[in-house]
């Protein structure tokens, strides 16, 4: 079988256009700039910025309050390990843990253990909610669970991480990053604007905790990942989810799924659907297949075996396929952003690739075309100066000016989910509720320059303290993780584009997805013990 593979048409064919690819002028090119690149200025300068260590003093106060957190929940899991009550629980468990083992699924739920299966929870968070809130619509749950589902697995990572540390099974070494600061420096803005400006406590508070609350993901996921295996298991996970959505959207797109008339323009007749897959909306679809298709292409580069890669490449084309078939200008901006990043780190030549594959996709759907050159014409300039993002904007802009510029709006009140779901304000002929079509803009005008200012601070520091993590990984024959931190990056970069054009991080899997990866990235860099 193996020797009927390698000697097909199509193996030999690729293996042509390897060598042409390794041994063209182009890859001369390249291969003359990257002997020149271990001497050159640039590279030293590099090389000091990543050497940033992870925490500038052991001694911090931020450190010394984590040590004694620790020391205080390590004492009292040695109280509890001592209880009567703990060693009831355990005698209960272990014979449950005997028989429940024995079958497949015992034997992988112990391979991957409690880190994992929380992981992949985590990981299959978008499918889960689907079907949490399918079961939930059809009376087998109550309603409630559909909105609370999420918080449980949240605080079910968090008490797994208490006892792990009470229990002293934990790394000895801290997970604090500087991106912990940035976090917690926003999260305590978006508090104080809280209380400064809410005439509606109540939708303040919806408005902070959606702002808010899927930060928290990083803190967990730096201390869920502990090891290589964790990380695998985390980064497979979300392959295999984003895969699976990738190909019910070009399924979607092969039986044209019924869309409302409101999702394309009527210029754009030739547009026969645009795809959705769980996600409900193409514009979410398109992000999510912009977080995930560089990870998916990072596995071509990683992995030395043919067929790993082979299969890579030909999942990554289908994730982008599925992304050009939203139709969701946004999301191809965010995916070329994704692309050059990507690129810029590991291959440039993948540009020059993205050009012929984007003429390519031109030339062969002409529905693309008709949709990128109608945003050049009178047509498009009118019609989103009188329903588009034009208008949205500008009454954004308007309102934040009417209201308090520096304070903003109010969190949860103009721009969002939670104040199309609570209307409190009367629409008139001058005001109305919308989606602002822009996260960044949406923050301004709730959280005022103040909050829109820690805001692009965390954003920021998170992007420093990545690109330091990009630096310190290994990126040699033995060791590739450095592929794996830049496709993780490449997608996160993406979607902050997209977020300038879409309420992005209104969805609460987004922002779960967006900072766990975050979370991943620092572990390669700074957690991840090294093989000798």
């Amino acid at each position: 079988m193996k020797a009927l593979f390698e000697n097909s048409l199509f193996v030999r064919l690729l293996m042509c256009l390897r060598a042409w690819y390794h041994e063209g002028a182009i890859a001369g090119f390249f291969n003359r700039i990257r002997q020149a690149y271990p001497s050159s200025v640039f590279c030293r300068l590099w090389n000091k910025f990543c050497a940033a260590p992870i925490c500038t003093s052991a001694n911090s106060i931020y450190a010394r309050i984590l040590a004694a957190l620790r020391r205080f929940v390590e004492k009292l899991g040695g109280i509890a390990a001592n209880s009567l009550i703990y060693r009831i629980c355990l005698a209960v468990w272990r014979p449950i843990e005997r028989v429940a083992g024995g079958g497949l699924i015992g034997r992988a739920c112990r391979f991957v253990g409690m880190r994992g299966l929380l992981l992949i929870c985590l990981a299959m968070y978008l499918p889960l909610d689907s079907a949490v809130r399918w079961v939930s619509d059809a009376g087998y749950l109550p309603s409630f669970v559909a909105s609370v589902w999420d918080e449980c697995l949240m605080l079910a990572a968090f008490a797994y991480i208490l006892w792990h540390m009470a229990m002293k099974r934990a790394p000895l070494g801290s997970r604090a990053t500087p991106v912990d600061a940035y976090l917690l420096l926003f999260i305590a803005v978006g508090f104080f604007l809280m209380c400064a400006v809410s005439p509606n406590t109540h939708i303040a508070v919806a408005g902070y905790r959606a702002v808010a609350e899927y930060l928290f993901w990083f803190f967990l996921v730096t201390r869920l990942i502990e090891n290589d295996r964790d990380f695998a298991v985390f980064y497979g996970a979300l392959v295999v989810m984003a895969l699976c959505i990738a190909a019910h959207g070009i399924y979607q797109y092969i039986v044209a799924a019924p869309i409302p008339s409101s999702w394309v323009s009527q210029t754009e007749a030739s547009v026969r659907t645009r795809v959705y897959s769980l996600t409900g909306s193409p514009n979410i679809m398109g992000s999510l297949l912009v977080l995930f298709a560089p990870m998916v292409a990072g596995l071509a580069y990683y992995s030395s075996k043919m067929w790993v890669k082979v299969l890579a490449v030909c999942a990554t084309g289908m994730m982008c396929l599925s992304c050009i078939f939203t139709f969701s200008k946004g999301a191809w901006g965010g995916l070329a952003v994704a692309v050059v990043i990507f690129a810029i780190f590991l291959d440039r030549r993948l540009i020059a690739l993205m050009g012929v594959a984007g003429v390519g996709a031109l030339l062969a759907i002409p529905s693309i075309a008709n949709r990128i050159t109608y945003l050049f014409t009178a047509d498009y300039l009118a019609a989103s100066r009188r329903a588009g993002r034009v208008i949205r904007w500008s009454k954004g802009l308007k309102l934040l000016q009417e209201s308090n510029p520096v304070l903003g709006f109010g969190l949860g009140r103009f721009g969002g989910a939670v104040a199309m779901q609570n209307k409190v304000i009367e629409e008139t002929k001058d005001f109305s509720y919308f989606y602002m079509d822009n996260y960044y803009l949406k923050t301004l005008v709730e959280m005022g320059y103040l909050g829109l200012a820690f805001f692009i601070l965390l954003l920021f520091g998170l992007v420093l303290w990545s690109l330091r993590s990009i630096g310190r990984t290994g990126y040699t024959k033995g060791d590739r993780t450095r592929v794996l931190a830049v496709s993780m990056f490449a997608g996160m970069c993406g979607v902050l584009v997209h977020c300038y054009f879409e309420n992005i991080f209104e969805v609460p899997y987004m922002m779960a997805y967006f900072w766990s990866m975050a979370a991943a990235v620092m572990y390669l860099g700074y957690f991840r013990k090294r093989k000798t």
